[in-house]
């Protein structure tokens, strides 16, 4: 049989490579796991065309392909390692399609976030899912990771803001998936199925988006202080039991607070205080951020509001230099749990017992509005710690008891898949390697993650 590699070249000529620093930077994302060995080659797909040539030959082969975009994941899916070929979607940009009539967008899956919302922007349109990183992040990847972000609460995650999909399967057959209709439901929902599954369905190679109209009306920014970090879960989960949605509800502990304040060059807040930065917008947005003001006036240290829209996007600065902030302490361990909103205050509590029992520190952020945490444990060297890992199986099986789940939005990857049995049950963990096994009967797809024991 002919070698792989020379397959490939010979189907896809320029667009395979084995340049040695591209293949290193293919073995890791942004999760600070590495792949132990770099891949046989990165192919850079340009078409649907490419990622087919790719599948049959890798099917045709048994080679496992990882599927990679813009690196950005926190959970190690996308890392690829010795023996497997890096299939890159990021230079399938195109917007194949705008329809304001019928508010939707097909597009391919390399396209980033923000570069989509600024054109989509000129038909007076947006696409809602809002990760911090949307500067980078890719559309594909937000599928495939089930990404979520600031404006979950109020707008929903990626998972609502699919119509349809194209995949290509692990032989290299092309489906189409889903709808171009508000309403479908013609047999199983695969579009679904295919949301979160971290490239071990399929290769996502188009999307049919269900977009928005932009919002109308005013955007009001509340940012307020509070000497502990439970007593703003609290004010949080006092904020949703009010029936108020705001558009965004970041929470900031302590520790994570000053990093991003030190980071930006502003004034250190006080010893403990944690942060709620809280947006709301639309034609009731000056109604419901003066609510708001009421409602944390009785929890906080300070309350301030804003009706400028500049300066409420300078303040959610704050948050969004959240992730560089925390470089700066040490390793991290980018960790992202779930819990009821009406639970966030004891999530909180179960943290800061972590901390104290297994001596580490775990600055935290959190979509404080769907009750989404992201602790960060911090270390030194490049290994994670075996304290590290003890702690992260404490604070995981914490949020679990709470009635949560391990993740609300960066998925499995490599770095949680230990855990998943114990959340879901031997038996629903079954079905879904079963499910794993149909779309890829000879496991090429993505090995060694979520599942990895599935055989």
């Amino acid at each position: 049989m002919v070698p792989v590699l020379d397959q490939l070249r010979s189907a896809l000529g320029p667009r395979v490579t084995t340049d040695p620093s591209v293949l290193d930077r293919a073995r890791c994302d942004r999760s600070g796991h590495a792949a132990s060995a770099p891949p046989i080659a990165v192919v850079r797909a340009q078409s649907v065309e490419d990622v087919r040539a790719t599948m049959r030959i890798a099917h045709a082969t048994g080679t496992p392909v990882v599927t990679q975009a813009a690196m950005s994941g926190v959970a190690g899916a996308s890392n690829a390692g010795a023996g497997e070929i890096a299939l890159s979607v990021a230079e399938m940009t195109r917007i194949l399609e705008i329809s304001p009539d019928d508010e939707l967008a097909v597009v391919e899956p390399g396209i980033v976030n923000a570069e989509l919302n600024a054109q989509l922007a000129e038909h007076g349109l947006w696409w809602a899912p809002d990760p911090a990183s949307r500067e980078i992040a890719t559309v594909g990847g937000n599928i495939a990771t089930g990404a979520g972000g600031l404006l979950c609460a109020k707008y929903g995650v990626t998972r609502d803001a699919v119509l349809g999909l194209d995949v290509v399967l692990a032989d290299g057959r092309l489906i189409s998936t889903g709808h171009r209709s508000v309403k479908g439901v013609t047999g199983l929902d695969i579009t679904s199925l295919m949301i979160g599954s971290e490239g071990t369905l399929g290769v996502i190679v188009g999307a049919t988006l269900k977009l928005r109209r932009l919002v109308a009306g005013d955007v009001c920014t509340l940012t307020a202080t509070f000497s502990t970090v439970r007593d703003a879960a609290a004010a949080s989960a006092a904020v949703t039991a009010s029936g108020i949605r705001p558009a965004i509800m970041e929470l900031m502990d302590a520790l994570s607070l000053r990093a991003a304040h030190d980071l930006l060059g502003l004034e250190l807040p006080a010893d403990g205080a944690a942060l709620l930065a809280i947006q709301t917008d639309g034609p009731d947005a000056a109604a419901e951020a003066d609510g708001i003001a009421r409602i944390l006036a009785g929890h906080a240290q300070d309350v301030s509001l804003t009706r400028d829209r500049e300066e409420g996007e300078h303040l959610l600065r704050i948050r969004r230099a959240m992730h560089h902030a925390l470089s700066a302490l040490g390793s991290t361990l980018v960790e992202d749990v779930s819990v009821p909103r009406s639970r966030m205050a004891e999530m909180f509590d179960e943290i800061a017992r972590v901390e104290r029992e297994h001596g580490v520190r775990i600055p935290t952020v959190a979509h404080a509005g769907d009750g989404n945490l992201h602790p960060n444990f911090i270390f030194d060297g490049d290994e994670v710690p075996d304290v590290i890992w003890a702690a992260a199986d404490d604070l995981f099986r914490a949020a679990v008891a709470l009635g949560g789940t391990l993740t609300g939005e960066h998925g499995i990857g490599v770095l949680k898949a230990r855990w998943l049995a114990d959340e879901l049950g031997d038996d629903q963990w079954q079905l879904q390697r079963d499910i794993m096994r149909v779309f890829d009967p000879t496991g090429i797809l993505n090995p060694g993650k979520v599942f990895v024991d599935a055989e």
